[in-house]
């Protein structure tokens, strides 16, 4: 378990901006924690994640900023989900998402996992190994958005 955890912690640290195709990303790691004001009205809270425990929910967000001066055609981003860490939802999003260590992908509701007897079942939330949004339109120079994702820790 202490070796699953500091994968983790590994996995979360928030990275350097890169860029490809002249876009830059960003990513952040959150838990999100459910509370009440003074007043009693529920609120949610996205805290740094110090320590983590079976449970937790995470929010990953990725942001990104083409910083070139032509649009970004066709740009992919591809996100593995560390392997501590099962898959929830992607909000209003619709990823492509992989089960088998990003050798295919389609929609969660598509994809199928191999059982020991030879027969397949659908795929769950998981068996999500990896995440990938296909930007269908170009990202104009300057333009910038976020995306995000949800996770529980196992």
């Amino acid at each position: 378990m202490r070796t699953a955890l500091f994968l983790l912690f590994a996995a979360l640290a928030p990275t350097e901006a890169f860029a490809a195709n002249q876009v830059v990303l960003d990513n952040s790691v959150f838990i999100e924690r459910a509370t009440t004001d003074a007043s009693g009205k529920p609120r949610v809270l996205l805290e740094e994640p110090k320590v983590v425990v079976p449970g937790d929910r995470l929010v990953f967000v990725l942001n990104y900023r083409n910083a070139g001066a032509q649009p970004a055609d066709k740009f992919v981003i591809t996100n593995p989900l560390p392997s501590a860490v099962r898959f929830a939802d992607a909000g209003d999003t619709q990823p492509l998402v992989s089960v088998d260590g990003g050798k295919n992908w389609g929609t969660l509701d598509t994809l199928t996992v191999p059982l020991a007897d030879g027969t397949r079942r659908p795929a769950q939330p998981a068996d999500v190994t990896h995440i990938r949004w296909a930007f269908q339109k170009p990202i104009p120079a300057g333009g910038a958005g976020k995306l995000m994702f949800r996770g529980v820790v196992k």
